[in-house]
This record gives C-alpha cells, sequence and structure tokens, in this order.
C-alpha cells in the first residue's frame, strides 16, 4: 500500500498525525506499506530566512494570547500522545523549503520517512532553524550524511522543481490544510486523526490487494 503523506514541517498536528499514523500501522503488521513524503508550504511566500516567532505567532493568529490559547490545545494533545513537544524553544519560524528538498534528497537513499521524523524533532523538541542550511546539513549528518555534500546540494538547486511541482499538485488536488492522506491514490483522510481512524483504509487496502492475488491465481 501507498500512502502519501501531504505535510509541513512546521505544522504541529502533522507532527503528531505521523505519530499516529504509525501507531495505526505498528497495529497492523500484516500491511506492507511505503510512505512517501510530499511536500505542502502553510506558508510559500514566507521570507527565504523565516521570521521571528513572535512577530509570526502575531500576524497569524492575531495576537501572542490567542496563540497561546491554540499552542495550549497543541501542547495538550501531544502530551496523551506521548509525543515530545517544546514550543516554547523556538525563536523563529522557518521557510520550510529547504527542508522539504532535504527529505526527497534523503528519499534517494530510502531515508525520507526518518529524514521528517529528524527534522520534526529538530524543530518542535530542539527549538532549531530548520530553514537554516547548516541546521539541515547537521540533522542530515545525524543521520550518516556527509555534511559538506548535503550543505552543497542545499546550496544548489537540488529536488527544487521537485519539490514546487508536488506543493503546486497538492493545491490542484484541492488541499488547503495539512495533514492529509492518500491511500494508493484513491482514498483520502485529513487531519491528525487518531490512529483508529486510519485503521479500515488500511484493512481495505489489505483486501484489495489480497483480491487481485486471488484473480492472479
Amino acid at each position: 500500500m501507498l500512502i502519501e503523506t501531504y505535510a509541513d514541517l512546521i505544522c504541529p498536528w502533522c507532527y503528531i498525525g505521523k505519530r499516529r499514523l504509525a501507531r495505526a500501522l505498528a497495529d497492523r503488521p500484516r500491511v506492507q506499506v511505503e510512505l512517501r513524503w510530499q511536500p505542502f508550504q502553510l506558508n510559500p511566500d514566507m521570507a527565504a530566512g523565516g521570521m521571528v516567532r513572535s512577530a509570526y505567532l502575531a500576524a497569524k493568529f492575531g495576537g501572542t494570547e490567542r496563540a497561546r490559547q491554540i499552542h495550549l490545545v497543541v501542547e495538550e494533545t501531544a502530551e496523551r500522545d506521548g509525543l515530545p513537544l517544546r514550543l516554547d524553544r523556538i525563536r523563529r519560524t522557518p521557510n520550510s523549503f529547504d527542508g522539504h528538498r532535504l527529505i526527497r534528497i534523503a528519499a534517494r537513499h530510502g531515508l525520507g520517512n526518518r529524514m521528517a521524523d529528524a527534522l520534526f524533532h529538530a524543530y518542535f523538541v530542539d527549538g532549531l532553524d530548520i530553514g537554516d542550511r547548516d541546521t539541515l546539513a547537521a540533522t542530515a549528518a545525524g543521520l550518516g550524511f556527509d555534511f559538506t555534500e548535503i550543505k552543497n546540494l542545499l546550496n544548489g538547486d537540488a529536488e527544487t522543481t521537485a519539490v514546487f511541482n508536488a506543493d503546486a499538485t497538492a493545491r490542484q488536488l484541492g488541499l488547503q490544510a495539512v495533514p492529509c492522506y492518500i491511500f494508493n491514490r484513491r482514498y483520502a483522510l485529513s487531519g491528525a486523526q487518531e490512529p483508529a481512524s486510519f485503521l479500515p483504509l488500511l484493512d481495505l487496502g489489505v483486501e484489495e490487494q489480497e483480491g487481485v492475488t486471488a484473480a492472479a491465481d
């Protein structure tokens, strides 16, 4: 089963949703899954260097008090899920484009999913600026990549067109919010759903595959 996750690295619900999907997959060990990350930028017009977090929150939510209320819900949800989250450490809201490029670079080596996990952790737990190319290269080095090689790729145009095109495809599909999960390019599930919400679609994929196998026999 192919599961394409449309998400953004600065979206806390995408961070939570990724963990919930993993829990659902753990409940269905017989499902053979290919996980594929698909980029979606919540802030496609963000400056390349990002912006100060407090200014971003004020602009997006109309003030720090409203942002605090929203963050409280996110923090309580992450805590219930046993997911580490330190929003207080974040000082800049980054442009996530290079982070999406890095995931696609890692995917060439079968490590796209692990890179997404590493970037989520860097941002939501360590409070790092994942729009900074040195930070991105250091995160990649933690997965065994060469720091200088990754930095050179990011300073070039590696995966730039692919990320632009994938983001554009998401918008053509009508996506306006993430996360959104597409199963076998036929079924969609939106939002950071509870693990149980994924199970019917995972079971459906198994049934369809078994049907194809039986027909072939």
